[in-house]
């Protein structure tokens, strides 16, 4: 299996005498790009420059309007565009002191939450369970999706706040030994983020199955991931969010402590994150599995092998008991694959499965691959709610088709 090259390739800066740099960038295709991020070598920009240490740059469009970018741990400047069918556009770098940026690309391990790990953009959020939920024995193996509305700043310390502050949890406890009732209608109203209190909610279900996307490797049957074990920030904003997972050993097969890493990152204004997952001390040839849990059985999930995408419109949930006739919407949830797989199919779970090992699911849509041992397996992954502006599955569809033809055809950039 060939590693998955970038989305946008770093380029050469040409030297020049000239105290700017002039980037352009075209989209030489027939069609609109969704946005996305140039991304251009820091180390090359600086020199052209002659930077000092304590020197700075400042990106202008063609407007002269400043463009946000940021500096990543891989060294890349990044700064995201839009464009129309066959247009470029032109910025310009000069030195200067770049404005303050709002942050929206952000995460953060929330410890009191026992050990999650969540991460959001302008658009969506998600979470991955850690140490200390496995070690209570709870089975929550996939990736779990914060839906958000109405904002495009980060919402989901607001979730966490609410759900493990001081104050509320105080005020909950006091009530537990007074009035129970009062103190379950206070978890759901002033607590839960199972409730959308106005700026999105987690109505998304998970339990001891793929969740919304992660990948698994196969011996007969699926070896489903436990919760991660170590976590490490690399970029954590205003337009990327990056970080690694690494899981504990396990035997696969005749092969002792297999570690598998998940490099994981979210770009300002996408619906899916670029995950690329390595697994270390195999010493065969894997089949390899990304799939989707299913919530039921109405034929509705997509593969598309020839376009190299899945995808499923997930049911919420309804956590208000109180209130059962609260609709919180769909998750149209979907993967993209840079690289052809070599099968996709839904696979039910047995009705003594389904009931027993895998929380209530019936199933997964599934895309397999064959993983070679030491390479890198990169796929996207995400999902947009009905409730805020993903409104039908034929527009989400529609996002991820275009999204898997763009990754195929790179944007055009030129330096000078």
């Amino acid at each position: 299996m060939k590693k998955i090259a970038l989305l946008i390739l770093p380029v050469l800066i040409l030297a020049s005498c000239c105290p700017a740099v002039t980037v352009t960038v075209t989209n030489g295709t027939d069609s609109d790009r969704l946005p996305e991020m140039v991304e251009l070598c820091s180390e090359q920009i600086s020199g052209t420059l002659d930077l000092k240490d304590d020197e700075s740059f400042i990106i202008r469009n063609e407007a002269g309007e400043e463009q946000p970018y940021q500096i990543t741990s891989d060294a890349k400047v990044i700064f995201q565009v839009e464009m129309k069918a066959g247009e470029s556009g032109t910025y310009t770098i000069t030195k200067g002191q770049p404005s303050e940026y709002q942050t929206y690309a952000c995460g953060r391990h929330y410890p009191a939450r026992l050990d999650d790990f969540a991460w959001e953009n302008d658009l969506v959020g998600f979470r991955a369970y850690g140490p200390a939920l496995q070690a209570k024995g709870e089975r929550g193996f996939g990736y779990d999706l914060f839906a958000k509305r109405g904002t495009d700043l980060p919402v989901i310390g607001k979730f966490y706040e609410l759900n493990s502050g001081e104050r509320n949890r105080s005020i909950y406890n006091e009530l537990k030994q007074s009035d129970p009732q009062a103190a379950e209608d206070y978890l759901i109203d002033s607590m839960s983020f199972h409730v959308d209190h106005g700026y999105g909610m987690d109505a998304y279900a998970v339990g001891p199955n793929l969740g919304a996307g992660v990948t698994a490797l196969v011996d007969e049957e699926i070896i489903y991931p436990w919760c991660y074990k170590e976590y490490e920030i690399l970029d954590n904003g205003p337009l990327r969010m990056s970080f690694r997972l690494t899981f504990a050993p396990v035997t696969i097969g005749q092969d002792a402590e297999v570690v598998e890493t998940r490099l994981i990152t979210l770009d300002a204004g996408s619906y899916l994150n670029r995950t690329t997952v390595v697994y270390e001390n195999l010493s065969q040839t894997r089949e390899l599995v990304a799939g989707i849990v299913l919530r039921d059985k109405d034929g509705k999930e997509i593969t598309d092998i020839q376009k190299g995408y899945i995808a499923y419109p997930a049911p919420s949930i309804n956590f208000d008991k109180r209130n059962p006739d609260i609709d919180n919407g769909t998750h149209f949830v979907g993967h993209v694959y840079p690289e052809a797989m070599k099968q996709m199919k839904t696979v039910f779970h047995s009705e003594k499965e389904m009931k027993e090992e895998r929380g209530g699911a019936p199933g997964h849509v599934l895309a397999y691959t064959d993983y070679e041992p030491g390479e890198e397996f990169t796929y996207y992954w995400g999902f947009g709610w009905d409730h805020s502006d993903m409104k039908t599955y034929g527009q989400w569809t529609g996002y991820l088709e275009k999204f898997a033809a763009q990754i195929k055809e790179p944007l055009i950039i030129t330096v000078k």
